[in-house]
C-alpha cells in the first residue's frame, strides 16, 4: 500500500475489528472480509516503524473467523452484492482458501517485522502453519493467484522457516520460464507477471526468475505509466468505483517496486511529478 500515505493514517475498522466497505475494490459490501484485512495489513506494514492497535484487533477478528484447519474462508456472506465481483459473491464460507489465507498471512508477516504484537499473535501462527501444510500438499497445477500468493507468503516467512526453500522449489515448477502466469477465466491477456509475484529485491522469491526476466518486467512496469502519472490493471473490475480504485492501488504498488530498482524517483512532499527511467 502507499508509501506516500501519512505515517499516522490507518484504515477505519468495523466495530468487530475487521475491515470492509470496499477496501478490497471489487468487494464493496460493508461487512468485514479477509481480503480487506490483507489490504489493511499492507497499510500497517507501510507505517513502520510506527504500530497501530488496530493491527492486533484485526488479528483477533481473523482468529474469530478462522476455520478449524487454520485457514480463512475466501469470503464471508455479503449483505449486499452491489459492485461486488462474482468470485466474492459465490464464495463458500465453510471452506478454507489457500489463496486468501496466503495473501493475508503474507501481508501480516510483513507487518509483524516491526510489530511484536502481530508477530506473537496466535492467529498468525495458525495461519502460517495452515499455509505451509497446504502448499506442501499441492498436487495439481494451482490457479495462478494461488501460485503467486503462496510464493509471496513463502518469501515473507523465509527468514524463519527452513522448509521454505523446498516449498519454493516446488512452486517454481509451476512458473513458466518467462514468468507469466496465465489467469484462467480472466480477460484474454490477463496474467500475473514476475513483479506481481516477487515484489521485493534481494529476497528468495526473486531467485525464481532470471535477471533478464526481471529486467524485462521492470521495463514493462516503467512503460505502463499513463499520461496522468498513474498505472492501470489488466483485469476487469466489477464497478466503475472499483476500476478507479484499482488504478490507485496499482500506482502505489508499482512506484516502490520501480524505486527499489532505481527505475523511478518518487517525489518528495511538495513536488508534483515523478521521473521514470
Amino acid at each position: 500500500m502507499p508509501r506516500c500515505c501519512s505515517p499516522h493514517w490507518t484504515p477505519t475498522a468495523n466495530p468487530d475489528g475487521g475491515y470492509g466497505w470496499g477496501l478490497e475494490p471489487d468487494l464493496r459490501s460493508r461487512e468485514s472480509q479477509p481480503a480487506a484485512a490483507a489490504h489493511a495489513f499492507e497499510v500497517f506494514e507501510e507505517i513502520a516503524p510506527a504500530t497501530a492497535p488496530q493491527a492486533v484487533a484485526l488479528c483477533d477478528w481473523l482468529g474469530s473467523i478462522t476455520l478449524p484447519d487454520g485457514g480463512l474462508p475466501f469470503a464471508l456472506p455479503l449483505g449486499s452484492a452491489a459492485g461486488c465481483a462474482p468470485l466474492w459473491t459465490g464464495a463458500d464460507p465453510s471452506e478454507s482458501s489457500l489463496q486468501i489465507t496466503a495473501f493475508t498471512a503474507a501481508a501480516a508477516q510483513r507487518a509483524a517485522r516491526h510489530d511484536p504484537a502481530v508477530a506473537g499473535h496466535p492467529w498468525l501462527e495458525h495461519a502460517t502453519e495452515y499455509c505451509l501444510r497446504s502448499i506442501d500438499a499441492l498436487e495439481q497445477p494451482p490457479f495462478a493467484y494461488v501460485v503467486a500468493f503462496s510464493i509471496r507468503f513463502l518469501d515473507a516467512v523465509a527468514d524463519s522457516r527452513p522448509e521454505v526453500a523446498l516449498l519454493l522449489e516446488k512452486l517454481a515448477s509451476h512458473v513458466p520460464a518467462d514468468g507469466r502466469l496465465r489467469v484462467s477465466g480472466g480477460t484474454e491477456d490477463e496474467a500475473l507477471r514476475p513483479l506481481d509475484v516477487a515484489l521485493y529485491p534481494d529476497r528468495p522469491a526473486r531467485e525464481l526468475f532470471s535477471e533478464d526476466v526481471i529486467a524485462a518486467d521492470l521495463d514493462r512496469f516503467a512503460a505502463g505509466q499513463q499520461d496522468d502519472g498513474g498505472w492501470t490493471v489488466d483485469f476487469n473490475s466489477a464497478s466503475t468505483a472499483g476500476a478507479f480504485e484499482w488504478r490507485g492501488y496499482a500506482t502505489v504498488r508499482t512506484m516502490p517496486v520501480l524505486s527499489a530498482s532505481a527505475r523511478i524517483a518518487i517525489p518528495s512532499a511538495g513536488t508534483r511529478s515523478s521521473s521514470v527511467a
